[in-house]
């Protein structure tokens, strides 16, 4: 301890966290020196800066973590902790020999005699060469190798082994991760190998109880390929048996091993899983949000520069994507991912959200507390030898396809062009975790350490003062040690406890054991696996950071076989050891499910399904972030056949029959009329109402979509009549109307009683991102007349509309308009007599335009005026938009071949750059082949500098300067103020909006739908939200829900999402696009007042004084048309209900 005092007090330490230590003071000289020659480099041997790992544990039961390091070309070397952050270098006496090629590191109690054991594994192509070793602690700081005599002498091209104990027969077994070189490129797409085929299937070894090992993998069902990189252990569907999660490299995809519980597993990764890194490196499993669940990390080799992601993005398109999802190969990308557990046991994919998602060739992933606050923060090295993965090299080196010359002069060219590859080397990257699910960037503030190729790394508190420091294994370069200065910085807030676990006999290091605490309103919770990161084992005992605690109400300990113990009121600063003696077995008293807010109904509308038909936006335009074809489907409800019982339509794609569902005694909705050539259309939005007065609902029905040439006939929209018989006819009734539309929202907006209509046009097909012309649609006796010339002329080109409301949004009894879209401004109308005027200047909201897919409307915070929610694209994608630094689009027929040219660019570190890679670029604008000829030189144009300045005249310009899903809160007189709803709601696109009091607190609650996989190939699905529940607080604040609670939970593209109104309670109608309606039910059996159709809102006043207004919608949300049917709350009082033309009626009078 006094040494300790002694180096916190050293005058020149530095003000950053991490200190990063010589050599010259703690004695670690070790360095993975790797030699390039003709004959051994990036090209002939793949894995040759793949780098080894670090092993950590306490050899000599000093209560100090020694260190192994695995070394490639040179030995690996083993150093005793001698306490203070210095080392001696054991190796030769301890007799650690030269072991080959060394990559992942272990350590284990293998033999259970109360010693730390270290297990080596060994890659090479030649099978003598490439045995794993096993070194037994002989009690007195030497070892014995002895692998093959425990028949764990694996000779595959290993990555790293996992100990853990599969079968809960209390002995600790052994899962090897496997890699191989194969005589083809990893990344040819092939038939997946699932029969044991592949050289690089992994290897399951079984602990038969007397020091000896089974490969018992065919039996276990572990027979399925993948390039192995990192591994993982965790219980993911929570049934009391470990899993097996393997990070794997190139083309085969993860493998999700489910514990079967008799011996066996079974690869459940698209179950779990919806998208993975491609490139899968290192991974770490951690619970980093404190919800009690464990999440995964994991490393792919997306850069942060522009430049280098530029010059080492190839052409991906959809079809090749399209061809290794028909192979069986799951959606992977190449970025960083980070999947966040569900309370389902599913995950939701979120690195780009928590901006973590691209620091460059990535290796270890590590996720702890670095800073003792009570977050687990993120540490993860990287760095590559030589930048192989540069596109000008492998398509333009000399050498590289110069036919010229023999072999050897062939291969002397090639090399030399080798050696002239730049090596990435960069600083090791620090995230600090922020609290609400994302994490900043610290590395500059945290560490001062230099640039590096760093590999394998692991945690320990080295010094036992009470914080974690770091140590990676370096290519070419001194392994850093870094010590962390927490403890030394901020001792007041930066309390810990270190927990070290003394487990069952066989199985002394408690491997597999759950550590839980509970202190206040928050729970930490890890278990004891010490693998983590990429090919390294870090420090068995257990670290948590506490912050300001004094003390922690109580810690739970859960061990393998399922014992508990549980310690109340610990002090924190301090270590202490679990041991499983004092362990009990207790009876399970599961506390009883609490009913969810929702319950599903499904079975309801499962005949309802959306089929998509096969066009591919993409092959038209290819540098399109979406598909603009597979908008839909739409929904709208209304008592159709005039039962009671109120029946759905839902829109359908091009060449598919619509129909009007109707709703049975039963609940369920069987199929009713068919809409006459209704398969002609890609239908959109849609409106049931009684149009022409006749008594009998109508349907009017928006035809959008891209895939149709511009004004083709089948963009026409549709008016069907209903008929005397309950079947629909088409109305010429409609102008001519050939823009692809997508939103229809009717209003009395002239006050003359009969619904009008505005129609929002979506775009002009396959000239993305022109505008075509929206419609303001006068009701003349049940017909139309276009009028938007005289009512609101801005209107005609607004944008590319995606959703609208009419809403009194300035409380002067008169129907406003407020119309959202893609690249455009939440623009808000007001009606003046009757004359849309375009107000948006004066809302407070100009400027906050963005990827805007829906709107729906609510007295959130009960003041007596609507405020709105609002559908963004969201955050989880790697562009970004603000003010300062907005996303941009330039859109021309720049080669002059009769299609537009859109071209995105997006801010990195502070400079505009074009987003597509160049091969994307010369797809959609062939000459820009010329213009760039190397990818370097399209790497370093900004988005200015693609195009000249003439070529830019008449070019359409655009920008966003929002990406997230937005709460608008109303301040009165037609002013509004924005907030981002939780980050909750930014993972993925938000299209289906509904509001409704879902926990009975009296305040407004939100639902919310989307995901798109229709996205461009490059950045991938934007599919990670399952469905959002935010509960209200009545004052404009909203908390997300977890599914255990809500009950919601979606199942793919939701589009969509309707309320349908019983007496029961609400139905609330998912649709998803190209798959079935799903039905979540409220039950809160309630009186409704059946509206009529033209009433335009309510003032409800509750029994303790307070009021709010209620709007009705015909259209809100996304493509939606809700009840028209008003539930009553329990604690009304009074209800008043207003028409379009300011007339009143009581709809509840209590007092």
């Amino acid at each position: 301890m006094m040494l300790i005092a002694v180096v916190g007090c050293r005058p020149d330490r530095p003000t950053s966290k991490f200190e990063l230590l010589p050599s010259s003071e703690t004695g670690i000289t070790f360095s993975n020196d790797i030699k390039e020659t003709i004959d051994f480099n990036p090209l002939n041997y793949l894995y040759i800066y793949n780098g080894a790992g670090v092993g950590t544990g306490d050899i000599n039961n000093d209560g100090l973590p020694d260190l192994f390091f695995g070394g490639n070309e040179v030995p690996s070397r083993l150093y005793l902790n001698k306490g203070g952050m210095t080392f001696e270098d054991i190796t030769e006496s301890a007799g650690i020999s030269k072991e080959g090629w060394a990559t992942g590191i272990s350590f284990v109690d293998i033999n259970t005699d109360g010693l730390m054991d270290i297990y080596v594994c060994i890659a090479s192509k030649e099978a003598a060469k490439a045995e794993n070793k096993l070194y037994i602690n002989q009690g007195n700081t030497t070892f014995k190798e002895e692998a093959k005599a425990y028949g764990l002498n694996d000779s595959g091209y290993s990555t790293q082994v996992a100990f853990f104990d599969y079968d809960k027969d209390g002995d600790l077994d052994a899962y090897v991760l496997t890699n191989g070189m194969e005589s083809f490129n990893h990344n040819n797409l092939r038939p997946i190998k699932k029969n044991n085929q592949g050289i690089s299937t992994d290897r399951l070894y079984k602990n038969n109880g007397n020091n000896t090992f089974t490969n018992v993998s065919e039996e276990a069902g572990i027979t399925i390929e993948g390039y192995g990189l990192g591994i993982g252990i965790l219980d993911v569907n929570n049934d009391g048996w470990p899993d097996v999660y393997c990070s794997n490299d190139f083309i085969t995809n993860d493998l999700l091993w489910i514990n079967n519980g008799d011996g066996t597993f079974t690869d459940g990764i698209e179950k779990y899983i919806t998208q993975t890194s491609s490139n899968g490196m290192g991974m770490d499993i951690a619970d980093y949000n404190n919800d009690g669940l464990e999440d995964i990390v994991q490393m792919d080799m997306l850069p942060e520069s522009n430049l280098h992601n530029k010059t080492m993005t190839p052409v991906m398109n959809y079809n090749g994507q399209t061809l290794r999802y028909d192979k069986g190969y799951m959606p992977q990308y190449v970025r960083n991912t980070l999947q966040l557990r569900n309370k389902d046991a599913s995950f939701s994919e979120m690195g780009r959200l928590a901006g973590i998602h691209k620091t460059d060739w990535s290796w270890a992933p590590l996720i702890a507390d670095l800073d003792n606050d009570g977050l687990k923060d993120l540490f993860l090295t990287n760095g590559y030898g030589k930048d192989i993965t540069d596109l000008d090299f492998s398509n333009y080196a000399v050498g590289m396809n110069n036919p010229f010359g023999n072999d050897s002069v062939r291969k002397a060219r090639i090399y030399d062009n080798v050696k002239k590859l730049p090596t990435i080397s960069l600083a090791n990257y620090f995230y600090k975790n922020e609290g609400d699910l994302s994490f900043k960037n610290v590395t500059k503030t945290w560490s001062q350490g230099p640039n590096s190729i760093s590999n394998g790394a692991i945690y320990a508190d080295l010094d036992l003062d009470g914080d974690l420091d770091l140590v990676s294994n370096n290519i070419n370069s001194e392994a850093f040690v870094y010590k962390n200065l927490t403890m030394e910085n901020k001792q007041q807030n930066t309390r810990y406890l270190a927990v070290k676990l003394k487990g069952p006999e066989l199985n002394p290091g408690g491997i597999g054991a759950e550590v839980t605490l509970f202190y206040g309103n928050t729970i930490q919770k890890t278990h004891e696996y010490p693998v983590r990161g990429y090919v390294s084992s870090v420090d068995p005992v257990l670290h948590f950071g506490l912050g300001k605690r004094n003390s922690v109400d109580s810690l739970r300990v859960t061990w393998p076989d399922g014992k508990t113990q549980i310690q109340r009121n610990i002090s924190t600063n301090t270590r202490i050891e679990l041991s499983y003696d004092d362990a009990k077995t207790i009876a399970d008293e599961r506390i009883p499910k609490k009913p969810t807010l929702l319950q599903k109904a499904d079975g309801t509308v499962s005949r309802m399904v959306h089929k998509e038909n096969a066009y591919v936006d993409f092959m038209d335009q290819p540098l399109l972030l979406k598909m603009l074809s597979r908008e839909g489907p739409g929904l709208a409800v209304g008592d159709v056949d005039g039962d009671g019982r109120e029946d759905l339509f839902m829109s359908t794609a091009l060449k598919d029959t619509s129909y009007i569902w109707n709703r049975a005694k039963d609940g369920t909705f069987k199929k009713g009329p068919a809409l006459p050539q209704s398969w002609k259309y890609e239908q959109q939005g849609s409106i049931l109402a009684d149009f022409n007065a006749d008594g009998r609902p109508d349907l009017y029905v928006a035809s959008g979509g891209n895939e149709l040439p511009y004004e083709s006939g089948n963009y026409q929209d549709q008016l069907y009549m209903q008929q005397p018989d309950g079947s629909f006819e088409v109305s010429g009734g409609l102008p001519q109307i050939n823009s692809s539309t997508a939103t229809v929202n009717a209003s009395d907006y002239d006050g003359d009683g009969d619904l009008d209509l505005f129609v929002g046009s979506r775009l002009k097909p396959n000239s993305y991102p022109v505008v075509d012309q929206s419609y303001i649609l006068q009701n003349i006796n049940g017909s139309f007349k276009d009028v938007t010339a005289a009512v609101a002329p801005e209107i005609a080109d607004i944008g590319m509309v995606t959703s609208a409301l009419w809403t009194d949004f300035n409380n002067d009894n008169a129907p406003d308009l407020i119309v959202v879209g893609e690249w455009m401004e939440i623009t808000f109308f007001e009606n003046q007599n009757g004359l849309l005027k375009n107000v948006t200047s004066e809302s407070g909201m100009p400027g906050l335009s963005g990827f805007w897919n829906s709107i729906n409307g609510a007295d959130f915070d009960g003041d007596g005026d609507i405020d709105y929610i609002v559908g963004n694209f969201g955050e989880n994608t790697d562009l970004t938009a603000s003010e300062e630094e907005p996303l941009t689009i330039v859109a021309k027929d720049f080669d002059n071949n009769g299609k537009i040219d859109p071209i995105l660019g997006c801010y990195v570190n502070g400079v505009n750059y074009p987003v597509p890679s160049r091969d994307a670029l010369i797809s959609q604008i062939s000459s820009m082949k010329g213009r760039f000829r190397f990818y370097k030189d399209y790497g370093k144009a900004t988005f200015d500098e693609v195009f000249t300045k003439k070529e830019l005249q008449g070019a359409i310009r655009k920008e966003v300067t929002s990406l997230k899903t937005t709460y608008l809160e109303n301040k009165g007189d037609g002013k509004f103020v924005h907030k981002a709803l939780p980050l909750v709601a930014q993972m993925a696109p938000v299209y289906g909006i509904s509001i409704e009091d879902l926990d009975d607190d009296g305040h407004l609650d939100v639902l919310l739908t989307g995901n798109r996989t229709d996205t461009e190939t490059l950045g991938g699905s934007m599919n990670s939200s399952k469905g959002i529940v935010l509960l209200g607080n009545g004052k404009g604040n909203f908390q997300n829900t977890t599914v255990d609670v809500s009950g919601f939970y979606t199942l793919g593209d939701a589009r969509g999402t309707a309320q349908l109104v019983t007496n029961e309670g609400v139905d609330f109608l998912v649709a998803n696009n190209d798959g079935v309606m799903q039905c979540f039910t409220k039950k809160s059996p309630k009186k409704t007042i059946l509206l009529k159709q033209n009433d335009t809102y309510a003032e409800v006043t509750l029994t303790d004084g307070t009021s709010y207004r209620q709007e009705f919608y015909f259209g809100s949300g996304y493509l939606t048309q809700n009840s028209r049917k008003l539930q009553v709350p329990d604690t009304a009082m009074e209800i008043i209900i207003f028409d379009s033309q300011n007339a009143s009626r009581q709809g509840l009078n209590k007092k």
